[in-house]
């Protein structure tokens, strides 16, 4: 594989490693029957935990990648082409997770189902890119110091008010907005507060881009992650004591529930980690793994969750199966996805031809029909209104 002086592997990498945590925590969670689900079983329990790591790493390599790439060209504002790339990136990613949602067999009777407007990953880190995008548009042109404030201010009033606006819920929006908002109606994710971990990735990234020539760039970033995420995994006694300096109820919320913090802490110790390690994480296929993630993510809910057709391994296994079978499938699943991806990712340009092709002749096939029904409608209605009086007959 080719190297790319300028490109940051251990980012591929570390996306490579929360794709493949996600392909195995969903398969797991959805099909491992809830009696082995025993805190008490240390296997379990730290299985879990690093479950939950997932969510949060990838949204905040989603912003580091993409502020990345839209920080290092020269053009400012509106004339930098990552602008409009990253507008169209982040609508596609919305259209996509409404797409895995829908259930053909609906469509076909003209039915919309309420689990369709749910919010998942992919809404929500489509709308962070758009979010972010405002925000460096916002700050283009001032001081540099802005943009990285504004974003990491964000992550900072988004996670210190999470226990004020969790349990909000807003009637008064149609539920497709609401569950951008809330998890009322069922959304798995909610754009408050997970726009807060992207937008820390992006701050990361504009200080990685800000010092990337730096002599001790590595040393220096390494250690500062694992003091920072040290600090933040056990920064609960900071909000604890925080409360009972102040008397701020919501700091002993935070101290009750710190798991946005001690989260992001454990981001950045990975961040540590995948850096350390960055010279061994430059197999080509770890890479194209990292760099194919939304294809991996899309197979992955066609055959486990059944997108458009409802049938899959879900539908079939739902919480059946023992860790005995549970944990090879997993191990298979992440085969099978990461496999399809890299074959999709091979033939893509051929792949994207047959589609086109195959939507023009479909197209020149029921267009002749169409023509036809809208005449047939055309002289009904013509019929119809003489008949009523409104046209004069010829």
């Amino acid at each position: 594989m080719e190297q790319n002086p300028r490109r940051l592997y251990f980012i591929d990498a570390m996306r490579a490693w929360a794709i493949l945590m996600m392909l195995q925590g969903h398969f797991v969670d959805g099909l491992l029957d809830p009696v082995f689900r025993d805190r008490s079983n240390m296997v379990y329990l730290v299985w879990e935990y690093f479950r939950g790591i997932t969510a949060p790493v990838f949204f905040t390599v989603s912003g580091f990648i993409f502020t990345y790439l839209l920080i290092r060209v020269p053009q400012l504002g509106l004339d930098n082409p990552r602008v409009n790339k990253g507008l169209k990136r982040g609508l596609q990613l919305v259209f996509i997770g409404y797409l895995l949602r829908s259930n053909l067999f609906g469509l076909l009777q003209g039915e919309i189902y309420a689990s369709t407007y749910l919010v998942d990953v992919l809404q929500c880190i489509g709308l962070s890119i758009i979010g972010i995008i405002g925000m460096y548009l916002l700050t283009a042109g001032k001081r540099k110091w802005m943009f990285p404030a504004l974003l990491l201010v964000s992550t900072a009033v988004l996670f210190i008010l999470e226990p004020a606006y969790k349990q909000l819920s807003y009637p008064l929006l149609p539920d497709a907005l609401e569950n951008y908002l809330s998890k009322v109606n069922g959304s798995v994710f909610t754009i408050i507060p997970w726009f807060g971990y992207s937008a820390f990735g992006a701050f990361l990234a504009v200080l990685f881009n800000r010092f990337k020539n730096a002599r001790y760039l590595y040393p220096s970033a390494i250690g500062a992650s694992l003091l920072a995420g040290a600090a933040l995994s056990y920064s609960s006694p900071v909000f604890a004591g925080l409360a009972q300096l102040s008397g701020v109820g919501i700091f002993q919320d935070i101290f009750t529930n710190n798991y946005l913090f001690i989260r992001l802490g454990n981001v950045l110790v990975v961040f540590a980690i995948f850096m350390l390690l960055r010279n061994f994480l430059k197999n080509a296929t770890l890479l194209k793994l990292g760099q194919n993630t939304l294809a991996i993510y899309v197979i992955h809910f066609v055959v486990l969750y059944g997108s458009l057709t409802g049938l899959g391994l879900y539908f079939y296994l739902h919480h059946s199966l023992t860790p005995a079978i549970a944990i090879p499938g997993a191990i298979s699943f992440m085969i099978l996805c990461s496999f399809a991806a890299l074959r999709y990712d091979s033939r893509e340009a051929a792949i994207k031809v047959w589609i086109f092709d195959t939507i023009r002749q479909a197209r020149q096939l029921v267009e002749p029909w169409l023509i036809y029904t809208q005449r047939l409608l055309r002289l009904s209605a013509e019929r119809l209104l003489r008949v009523f009086g409104f046209v004069k007959s010829r």
